[in-house]
């Protein structure tokens, strides 16, 4: 799973550049969570972000690449990453990540979250419902508890760790119901361009990776699943759906390490807020 590939460790001036990038996806992503309700489309969606990643005078990481012909990833329901925005109109209880991604002056910020569009009172009482939401947050307590892993631990490794032992726990918890880890699809490297090593994968290995230091940028995202983690790609060759049919959850954050510990680029508070919980500092640069 660790390869070889040179990392390209970043300056501090590096780091802030991202954190530009960084702040304008959360922005984006902070304008399209509030426009996330039943009726609109994944289209609607898609021009929500490209309005606020085109005010801050940035531009969208994904349109274009590889010829992907959008500026968000919106993954509906079995979809587990890279839906491509159209025609599709939200529905009450549908679950739905998005992934944004932006540049600024030649640096790159990624970022996803997942939720559950409002079904009304009754309907969220209803246990699949209830299971869709123990998804979407066990995914974001994962990505968490990956996050934290890289101001205590001490190789790439211990970011996978982190998170099968939440997904674990959660199992535990949840009378049993595991979720799926998928496996296809890890974190990576991330600065000058979008997709760098390393690979960060979201469950446990027999090598350890890299040593985590100073300069090291990664996007940490683990996708659940409330299946089986298997999947295929649709025939427009970006979308990823679980072969059962069961839902996913996709959330990530692009996390810097420097000489003063560890700052989450593309959370407005670096990541206080959530790192704190966890006895983890943040330690923003400038």
């Amino acid at each position: 799973m660790f390869g070889r590939e040179r990392i390209e460790y970043k300056t501090p001036e590096q780091i802030l550049l991202m954190r530009r990038a960084g702040l304008v996806v959360a922005g984006a992503l902070d304008a399209v969570r509030a426009s996330v309700r039943a009726g609109v489309s994944t289209a609607e969606l898609d021009a929500v972000a490209a309005s606020v990643i085109e005010g801050a005078g940035a531009t969208p990481s994904f349109l274009g690449y590889h010829g992907y012909p959008a500026t968000l990833c919106v993954s509906v329901n079995d979809e587990i990453v890279h839906g491509i925005p159209g025609t599709r109109v939200l529905e009450p209880g549908d679950v739905v990540s998005v992934d944004c991604g932006a540049i600024v002056d030649g640096w790159h910020g990624d970022s996803a979250f997942s939720t559950v569009v409002d079904a009304g009172p009754d309907a969220a009482a209803a246990l699949d419902t209830q299971l869709d939401i123990q998804l979407v947050e066990t995914t974001r307590q994962a990505m968490w508890a990956g996050i934290a892993a890289l101001a205590t631990g001490e190789r790439l490794g211990d970011v996978g760790e982190a998170v099968e032992d939440v997904v674990a726990a959660a199992a535990d918890r949840n009378g049993g119901r595991p979720l799926g880890i998928v496996e296809d699809y890890v974190g990576h490297g991330i600065g000058s361009q979008m997709h760098l090593a390393p690979d960060v994968p979201n469950f446990r290995t027999r090598e350890r990776g890299p040593r985590l230091r100073a300069g090291l940028c990664v996007a940490i995202e683990p996708m659940l699943v409330r299946g089986d983690q298997a999947n295929r790609e649709l025939e427009d060759g970006w979308t990823v759906v679980t072969l059962d049919g069961s839902r996913a959850a996709h959330w990530e954050h692009t996390v810097a390490i420097h000489d003063g510990g560890i700052w989450v680029l593309t959370a407005t508070d670096g990541g206080a807020t959530e790192l704190a919980a966890r006895g983890v500092e943040v330690a923003p640069l400038g």
